[in-house]
């Protein structure tokens, strides 16, 4: 018998009147030798279901944010082993990056040494917690039979031109000591990792040309139905696709072009200034006059310093310096000045804006601030054109061309076409298609990584690490991992000084890591044929069990490995190795768990709280139905262990209900179909609420609606009594079946229950209850109890229930029972399908 327990509020100490300490265990050993969890190597198509939980950093131990995501996962598979359905649910560990590092340096240690020591601890708590992962697929990403497919499809990517090197001026976090990708810098400009501040730096660095797969990745999302709205829209927001017109304009007095993109070319007679991004490569080829050199110079190191955020940002402090220059104009031949301003970004565009203050709130903003000219170029259709004297925001509608030359009076989207086929007649400009999505920064300067498969000679060159030497491995030895603001591996002279592949000459193996995302984009993959060592995987075997059914995660991870998975996807489609080129049908994004003082539970911040204390002073399936109930899955959800005493109070009732069902003997027909035709009075209700649950229980489950599915539960074991119903096997056909409800979310409680009741294997071999369409069809509504004015209970009853019936079923309910017990009933008045209200003293 476990311990005694209580909580404040409570009326009585609560004790379980099971021993999970000894029943839990128990069943984890039953599922383990008897492989209740394996998937089958080839699944039948139209049967398979494929559950994917996001994988874990194995930074420190499974916390109880972690245990959110699984036991969501976990419900689902086991309910669809009682639907028929062939399971995939593997896990793995994403081991390589920046939590693993940090995490093992600040402690002295290997990361390697960390990173499997904590793996062992994790996975020994989620096979305490009885996860039905199938630990046969498990794949560690750390490890060389796994990062060597991701060296593989890094050259496959080389190879066609989708993995490339140059110079550029990237992100980088001083504090982790390495480059970071745009998704990786969070929205106050940010390290996603340390949350200190990222600034800019010019270095040489690997990158995926994921801007190829751009448009595919923003139109596809239209065919996935099964994404979550929210999710969609950031992603759409992310790739960003603009539609507009390049124009060039030309330096003065000079062959440069400065070719400009702009959603609005029917502005184009209204510039009067040119914006360009202090980072953009365009500086590096003007000669800027000598008086103007400094200040240009000090300007840019100035603007380049700040957060993306704080240069987009709505406000009136925009600010620049002007280069002295001046470019020409192209539709009118007007010189417009050339200045640097930090509210124009290089990764957007060609990195320069043909500035229209008139029309633009920005550049008006700034135009004001350096007495720059303004030129009012549109007008309302039906009205007049604003007076640039009077005006003290920027007339940003579209309307009538005005001041536009021969294009004066062409009208909103006709002007812009207009304007955009004079300028492709002439050659001064060009339809074009423009994404805020960049080409993803996968270069690290760090040691815990994958090494990039390149090697740099001085005669040949790039050259690839021929695939039958991968993997190349990670040195664990020699190596001093601190980092350094470049890759230790660069210092590793015993690994880094090769031949070259082509001529045999002395070259180098390129220093950097792979980002860690590289690993998660693709290890949903690896899961179908872990063991392969002559592909990634086995492209039927893939074929048979993709697309992925239900992808559970948080919604952090939107707009960085959600977009870098579906990417990966589609290159391997490209390849031919899938027939689907998307990987998931739907994507469920779990709420966060807070502390106690609202806080997002993490490891970094030091403010988790391990499954492992509660499971031992209260049972896993108390804890997994407290966390279900607490609150709807897709909310953040602050954790508190005061909701473990209503669980308990719940599951003693429940495990009574099933010993006397226990105790009466005999098989249980669990498959026999009732007539509820045949049924009256307290017998049909309960047949009535019990096809409604199994109903209820199916949809909620499918949708992740737990919360609701636990309240099903209970509140109709809380008007099941089996001592009202004569026919004694209804009642433990009854019990039994709600005894499957519940199994998919209190597992190791269902198999223990479902052995008492005389069954013989797995509940989860079971087949899930199918609900009667006609009983759940009966016209039935809720019949609140009240005693002298105040809610006691609720009955739901057929609609046509005679007054006698309705009051003799409420008089004959325990809570009601206790109500009037030893008083006098007054009076009993019944407001038909609504209400019976009890007088009593």
């Amino acid at each position: 018998m476990s311990d005694t327990r209580s909580s404040k509020g409570s009326e009585t100490e609560q004790r379980l009147a099971y021993d999970f300490s000894e029943i839990e265990p128990k069943w984890q050993r039953f599922w383990e030798a008897e492989q209740v969890f394996k998937a089958p190597e080839k699944p039948k198509k139209d049967d398979k279901y494929y559950l994917l939980v996001m994988f874990a950093y194995p930074s420190g131990d499974i916390h109880m944010g972690h245990f959110r995501n699984y036991i969501y996962g976990d419900a689902i598979v086991r309910q669809k082993w009682m639907q028929g359905k062939e399971v995939l649910h593997p896990f793995g560990w994403d081991a390589f990056g920046l939590p693993a590092e940090q995490a093992a340096i600040k402690r002295g240690l290997h990361p390697a040494e960390w990173t499997m020591k904590n793996i062992g601890v994790s996975r020994d708590t989620l096979k305490k917690v009885g996860i039905s992962f199938d630990w046969s697929r498990e794949v560690t990403t750390c490890l060389p039979e796994y990062y060597r497919w991701s060296q593989w499809i890094f050259l496959k990517m080389y190879e066609r031109g989708l993995a490339y090197r140059k110079d550029s001026l990237v992100n980088f976090c001083p504090t982790c000591n390495t480059v970071l990708a745009n998704e990786q810098v969070e929205a106050d400009g940010n390290c996603w990792r340390c949350g200190d501040r990222v600034v800019k730096k010019r270095l040489n660095q690997w990158f995926f040309k994921i801007t190829e797969y751009a448009d595919r990745l923003l139109q596809s999302l239209d065919e996935l139905p099964g994404w979550p709205d929210r999710l969609k829209a950031m992603q759409r927001n992310w790739i960003g696709k603009s539609i507009g017109c390049e124009i060039n304009f030309k330096l003065e007095n000079s062959e440069i072009e400065i070719p400009v993109f702009t959603t609005r070319p029917d502005t184009i007679f209204g510039v009067t200034f040119m914006a360009i991004a202090p980072e953009a490569e365009l500086l590096e080829k003007l000669d800027i006059p000598a008086d103007r050199k400094e200040a240009v110079e000090q300007y840019i190191q100035k603007a380049i310093a700040k957060s993306e955020i704080e240069r987009q940002a709505e406000t009136d402090d925009k600010d620049g310096v002007f280069t002295g220059l001046y470019a020409i104009n192209p539709f009118n031949g007007e010189k417009v000045q050339l200045w640097v301003a930090d509210y124009v970004l290089a990764s957007y565009g060609t990195g320069v804006v043909m500035a229209v203050p008139a029309h633009d709130q920005r550049d008006f903003v700034f135009a004001k601030k350096y007495g720059i000219p303004m030129k009012v170029v549109i007008k309302p259709e039906d009205g007049e054109a604003p007076n640039v004297a009077e005006m003290t925001e920027a007339y940003v509608e579209k309307g009538a061309m005005v001041n536009s030359g021969d294009f004066d009076g062409a009208v909103g989207q006709k002007a812009i076409e207009q304007v955009t086929d004079f300028a492709e007649q002439k050659g001064i400009g060009r339809r074009k298609v423009n994404f805020k999505l960049r080409d993803w920064l996968l270069s690290r300067q760090r040691y815990w990584g994958t090494p990039i498969p390149i090697i740099h000679c001085e005669k040949c060159g790039e050259v690839q690490v021929p695939y039958e030497q991968l993997p190349v491995e990670l040195p664990m030895e020699g190596v001093d991992y601190i980092p350094k603001g470049r890759s230790p591996l660069a210092d590793a002279e015993a690994w880094v000084n090769v031949a070259c592949p082509k001529c045999g000459g002395p070259a180098k193996r390129d220093a950097d890591t792979m980002d860690t995302f590289i690993c998660s984009s693709w290890y949903m993959l690896r899961y179908v044929d872990n063991k392969n060592e002559q592909a990634p995987f086995d492209v039927e075997k893939a074929n048979l069990w993709f697309p992925i059914d239900m992808y559970i995660g948080g919604i952090t991870h939107a707009t960085g490995h959600l977009i870098y998975f579906r990417f990966f996807t589609k290159f391997l489609h490209d390849l031919g190795m899938l027939e689907y080129d998307e990987p998931a049908e739907r994507v469920f994004n779990h709420g966060m768990v807070m502390d106690s003082q609202g806080v997002t539970m993490s490891k970094s911040r030091g403010n988790v709280v391990s499954p492992i204390e509660l499971i031992a002073e209260r049972g896993v399936d108390v804890t997994r139905l407290a966390m279900y109930f607490a609150a709807p899955a897709d909310r953040e959800m602050p954790w508190t262990a005061e909701g473990l005493v209503g669980v308990e109070r719940f599951l003693n009732k429940f495990y009574r209900l099933i010993e006397g069902a226990a105790t009466a003997g005999g098989a249980i027909d669990i498959e026999k179909r009732f007539d509820s035709n045949s049924f009256s009075g307290e017998q049909k209700a309960v047949y009535i609420r019990l096809n409604q649950t199994i109903k209820k229980l199916t949809e909620d489950i499918e949708n992740l609606q737990f919360n609701t599915a636990v309240a099903a539960i209970m509140e109709f074991l809380g008007n099941f009594d089996p001592a009202k119903i004569e026919d004694e096997e209804f009642s433990r056909i009854v019990t039994a079946r709600v005894v499957q409800l519940i199994a998919p979310m209190a597992p190791h409680f269902a198999e223990e229950a479902w052995r008492m009741l005389g069954f013989e294997g797995s509940i989860f071999h079971s087949t899930w209850p199918a609900f009667d369409e006609n009983a759940v069809q009966f016209d039935t509504v809720t019949v609140v109890v009240q005693i002298n004015g105040k809610v006691r209970d609720q009955l739901e009853v057929d609609r046509e229930i005679s007054e006698e019936a309705i009051k003799e079923l409420a008089f004959a309910r325990e809570k009601v029972q206790k109500n009037i017990e030893g008083r006098e009933v007054v009076k009993a008045i019944y407001v038909k399908g609504k209400l019976i209200s009890l007088v009593v003293r």
